[in-house]
């Protein structure tokens, strides 16, 4: 009798996988409590068998890699979120090898447009200067690849690539559609620039940051100091253009002149709140400080401008700044693509979210921080007028 239970057992755990293997096959014949639990909701079972559908019945035949990918470009475009990104598996590793660092460039900073990507800088020096490319000029394509519509880090990572080696870019001006052949280099672009000014009897200091990359703080924080030992008494922060980068490095450089307490807050539905506040040591924590922003400066940017303008109360100069108060996880998947989507916002440290609370899906970015005093450059001008305005401002401020 002891031996033929575990016989009887095993036969009937085999009874009971062949019944639901078949079952699995015919899922008509389950009752819907238990067709969801074999072969999974509706909404899932409808999608394969669209899919299936087009890939054996339609007139022409389509790879079901492609239905596929054109099935997740559909659900990201369905969220009218500009942010939000579908990378296919040829796009997710061209955007890896660029965040990675191994690709180099043509010495142009960028932002996304419509169209493809417009240049929001220029650098001196650069295989983009010589090659006649301005501010305010739109890339259209790269390589062959048409950029509109493309992300942004992916347009932008066609550009790059191996120093010495040669991208055919098409850029728009206006009615003007210009064609050339950029050989990209291995660029040294400034990421902090550093000057000292006199005005009203008082010496100040204009820090200005291109980007938040890797290490940017501690650039940031040496130019401060140097300034400091010539005699600044206190220091425009230059965010103009600087379209964002590493939230770590926003938390860090806000922290040269914030001494403790909240920088920003990151809330999502499915990710948990969380708070960045100062940390390290500040630099300038006594120092008056007004920042300087345009309608370029975005996300990390963004951060840093609110917590100076909350915590330090110090005045924003400039124009509205971009409104990217969003934040994206990348999600990879398993035919090699990616989703780069939207997961959260940025709240200021007095609980202002970054963006505001009715960002229009179909615009690149929503309700930017106001400036305190509105200022604008003027490019046919060898004076920078914004800079002028907010060295004076800040003058105001100094005692």
């Amino acid at each position: 009798m002891r031996r033929a239970l575990p016989v009887f057992a095993t036969l009937a755990v085999l009874g009971v996988l062949f019944v639901g293997i078949w079952l699995g096959g015919h899922p008509d014949l389950l009752p819907v409590w238990a067709r969801d639990a074999f072969v999974g909701d509706q909404q899932s079972r409808t999608l394969d068998a669209a899919l299936d559908t087009v890939a054996e019945g339609y007139i022409d035949e389509v790879a079901p890699q492609a239905l596929t990918e054109a099935a997740l470009s559909g659900v990201i475009e369905s969220l009218e979120d500009p942010f939000s990104t579908y990378f296919t598996p040829e796009e997710f590793q061209v955007f890896q090898r660029a965040s990675s660092g191994e690709f180099q460039g043509i010495g142009v900073t960028v932002q996304g447009a419509d169209e493809g990507l417009k240049v929001v800088r220029v650098f001196e020096d650069s295989p983009a200067q010589r090659s006649g490319l301005r501010t305010d000029d739109v890339l259209v394509r790269a390589g062959g690849r048409a950029l509109g519509g493309v992300p942004e880090d992916t347009a932008a990572a066609f550009i790059r690539g191996p120093a010495g080696t040669r991208v055919d870019l098409v850029w728009e001006r206006g009615d003007e559609r210009i064609s050339r052949e950029v050989e990209r280099a291995q660029l040294e672009v400034p990421v902090v620039e550093s000057s000292l000014k006199e005005v009203q009897g008082k010496k100040l200091g204009v820090v200005s940051l291109a980007a938040f990359s890797s290490g940017a703080h501690a650039q940031v924080y040496e130019a401060v100091r140097r300034l400091r030992e010539r005699g600044a008494q206190g220091f425009v922060f230059d965010l103009r253009d600087n379209g964002g980068g590493l939230v770590d490095e926003a938390q860090l450089v806000a922290s040269a002149f914030i001494a403790e307490g909240p920088i920003v807050t990151t809330r999502g539905r499915s990710v948990p709140t969380t708070t960045l506040s100062a940390t390290g040591q500040p630099v300038a924590a006594d120092l008056p400080v007004a920042v300087l922003v345009n309608d370029n400066s975005a996300s990390a940017s963004e951060i840093v401008t609110g917590a100076l303008q909350d915590r330090r109360d110090a005045p924003v100069v400039g124009q509205e700044t971009f409104g990217k108060g969003v934040f994206q996880q990348v999600i990879e998947l398993p035919n090699g693509g990616a989703l780069d989507l939207t997961a959260g916002v940025y709240l200021t440290p007095d609980g202002r979210r970054i963006g505001g609370e009715d960002r229009d899906p179909q615009q690149p970015g929503g309700d930017g921080i106001d400036p305190d005093v509105e200022a604008r450059d003027d490019p046919d001008t060898e004076r920078d007028e914004a800079e002028r305005t907010a060295l004076r401002t800040l003058a105001d401020e100094v005692q």
